[in-house]
């Protein structure tokens, strides 16, 4: 075996009597290597995706104290207003069906600074809006190019770290999609106060523009196959011979994608714990944008509260999301090893869902809780502190099944990602349509214990999955 050079990807020959291949992979201290990175350099790059994956979902909930007063503006009724977010939230699970196989084509670096640059200047027509239908129309294109972060953070994090060390930065990252919902409403509370809805998108433009400047300066590729693609043909051009690497791609570029575009549904549709675990999410995602686009409708009338009141009641899920990241996310990992090296050193996916069981127990009875203190009008605190630790029960469910897919589909982690986003965003886009009538007809007391009853029915997924999920992944394996 031999070294091109100091930082430079190691050959090793293959000989033939007819020809001699080359192949080029990774030396150990490789500085092309993302997985050799500093770990600056990694939080750099974590950062900067970190940042992407939380301006677009809290995008999606900005508005939703406005919701009455763009209704006015715009001469159109409450529940079509609360047609914007649908269109976002659903294309914020489209739009990873198509930009993560993409990223694992040509790069996780071009779709980052392509998509998220476009989802930047969207804000400019969104803001200047004349009427419902455009409106509609931006925020739903807003939705396709900000998925971007959502559709290949996770593939980014796969790429730098080693399946022990992933759990602890995946929880720091999921924070984005987690409260980005939850912190959009507060600052759009706060703007609303003192300004009219179209400077939620003029202040949406400004963060996201330093966002976007930032990402081309700082963010690097961190896909394997295109850094060494990079290099091959760089060896090629320079030095001639012949070169190849593991995990090398040589169909035309048509096939390529058609492959790749298919990848998700294939892993979706025939991947009994994917498609199980994704309706999981999809109930949490509905749960959390029913409660999100009511809060003003509960808190308002019934409590009073004014429209910057009504954003603060957003710190609950918050704060929840943040003690749950900071106290238990980490354990993730702890278990993972500590199972791992229990199991003679052989790692599962398996073993990063028994704490998906804490969030399986909290997110009904945290459900049931705010239904009832609503229905039987409660002390606001009472209801607040349920949403709480739901959203403590959010974090664990959400960050164990991401892990898990991470593991369980390594080589197309984005992929696998895309997949679960793709059907929960669906889901979590049309249902709080859905809500407002629900909630007419049954008050918000049974009314949002639907929510809890299918959180109960959902509840033993993750132990039955820690148990039998190894068999089932063997039983369906596919060639992607």
């Amino acid at each position: 075996m031999a070294s091109l050079a100091p930082g430079r990807a190691t050959m090793r020959v293959m000989s033939t009597l007819s020809d001699i291949e080359v192949l080029l992979e990774f030396s150990k201290e490789d500085d092309s290597n993302p997985r050799a990175w500093s770990k600056w350099t990694k939080l750099e790059n974590i950062v900067v995706v970190a940042s992407m994956s939380i301006l677009s979902p809290l995008a999606s909930s900005m508005f939703a104290p406005g919701i009455d007063q763009i209704a006015e503006s715009l001469k159109t009724s409450r529940n079509s207003v609360i047609g914007c977010q649908t269109g976002f939230v659903v294309m914020l699970g489209i739009g990873p069906l198509i930009l993560a196989p993409l990223s694992e084509t040509f790069g996780r670096k071009p779709l980052y600074l392509i998509c998220f640059t476009i989802f930047t200047l969207l804000q400019i027509p969104t803001a200047l809006s004349p009427n419902l239908a455009c409106l509609i129309t931006m925020r739903t294109l807003a939705g396709l190019f900000g998925s971007v972060a959502i559709a290949n953070g996770g593939g980014t994090i796969s790429d730098m770290y080693e399946p022990n060390e992933r759990a602890g930065i995946f929880g720091i990252y999921l924070l984005g999609p987690l409260l980005g919902p939850t912190i959009g409403p507060l600052l759009g509370g706060i703007i609303l106060s003192n300004l009219q809805w179209p400077w939620l998108f003029w202040i949406n433009l400004i963060i996201c523009s330093v966002v976007t400047f930032t990402a081309f300066i700082f963010l690097k590729e961190t896909f394997a196959p295109v850094i060494l693609a990079r290099r091959k043909k760089e060896l090629q051009q320079n030095e001639g011979g012949d070169y190849y690497f593991d995990r090398e791609d040589d169909r035309p570029l048509a096939k390529k994608l058609t492959g790749s575009i298919q990848r998700p549904l294939r892993i979706l549709f025939t991947q009994p714990i994917v498609i199980i675990m994704a309706s999981y999410q999809a109930l949490i995602f509905a749960t959390t944008y029913s409660l999100y686009t009511q809060f003003q409708a509960i808190y308002g009338p019934d409590y009073g509260f004014s429209t910057l009141q009504v954003g603060l009641v957003y710190l609950g899920p918050g704060l929840g999301f943040l003690v749950a990241v900071w106290f238990l996310v980490p354990h993730i990992d702890t278990i993972f090893n500590m199972l791992t090296k229990k199991n003679g050193g052989t790692q599962k996916p398996e073993y990063r869902l028994p704490l998906a069981n804490v969030g399986a127990v909290l997110i009904p009875i945290s459900l049931f809780w705010f239904a009832w203190t609503i229905e039987f009008h409660a002390h606001w605190f009472a209801s607040v502190a349920a949403t709480f630790f739901y959203g403590i029960g959010q974090v664990a469910v959400f960050n164990s099944v991401q892990n898990y897919y991470i593991d369980a589909f390594e080589r197309y982690a984005a992929s696998a990602i895309a997949a679960g986003a793709l059907f929960r965003s669906i889901i979590g886009g049309v249902i709080p349509l859905l809500t407002p009538m629900l909630l007419d007809k049954y008050g918000v007391g049974w009314g949002m214990s639907i929510f809890g009853f299918v959180g109960v029915a959902l509840a033993p997924s993750p132990l039955l999955f820690y148990y039998y999920g190894e068999g089932l992944r063997e039983r369906f394996a596919i060639e992607l």
